[in-house]
């Protein structure tokens, strides 16, 4: 997929004030400082398109961005922030459980993880959600250039390990980097695949 265009439409909290579904909508979220904006200006070689927060924790707002005119990216507000209120995870919560429900054209999440820790139950704990509301996903390693591969591994091989003791079939996975570009053709490539897959069943 070669991105010939990519431009912000909105910010909201409410799912009925977001762009009209009648496109292919592909949602990013992770924990807070896993690297979310720079990977998303990565995919899409606009080094400004997504703003990084000065204060993690604090945007809890639903992103659209139109991408070659053709499908949604959705930066969505990142979780386990410790500095957040109770009463702020709840609205986030709620927030983002309505959007999976009733947001009819989300195709796929993209869960962002740190390649440098170890299996965090915040993630897991948010991956296991999904799984219950039956919202299709796939995983994206992140920050793959600060460390050596066989540590990125190790990450990848625990976390398997861990999701199969409550899934009986584990998500696609991808590796990035967004400094060294590590995994965006990989990640265009799978969205151009259920883009085209779609298309057959409209």
């Amino acid at each position: 997929m070669v991105i010939k265009e990519a431009k912000f439409l909105m910010s909201n909290t409410r799912v009925e004030e977001c762009p009209a579904p009648d496109k292919p909508e592909y949602a990013f979220i992770g924990r807070s400082n896993v690297g979310k904006s720079s990977l998303i200006n990565m995919l899409t070689e606009q080094k400004g398109l997504a703003k990084t927060s000065s204060s993690p924790g604090k945007t809890q707002l639903i992103n659209h961005f139109l991408i070659n005119d053709t499908w949604y990216l959705v930066d969505l507000p990142g979780y386990g922030y410790a500095k957040v209120s109770k009463g702020s995870r709840d609205d986030w919560r709620k927030m983002i459980n309505y959007y999976f429900q009733k947001r009819e054209n989300l195709t796929c999440i993209f869960v962002l993880i740190d390649s440098r820790h170890e299996p965090m139950k915040t993630d897991m704990d948010f991956i296991n959600h999904l799984g219950q509301v039956g919202v299709p996903f796939v995983i994206v390693f992140t920050k793959a250039d600060k460390q050596s591969s066989v540590k990125t591994d190790s990450t990848i091989a625990a976390y398997k390990r861990t999701l199969l003791q409550t899934w009986d079939e584990l998500p696609r996975i991808f590796v990035t980097s967004s400094e060294k570009r590590t995994g965006r053709d990989e990640l265009l490539a799978f969205i151009d695949e259920v883009n085209a897959q779609v298309q057959t069943q409209q």
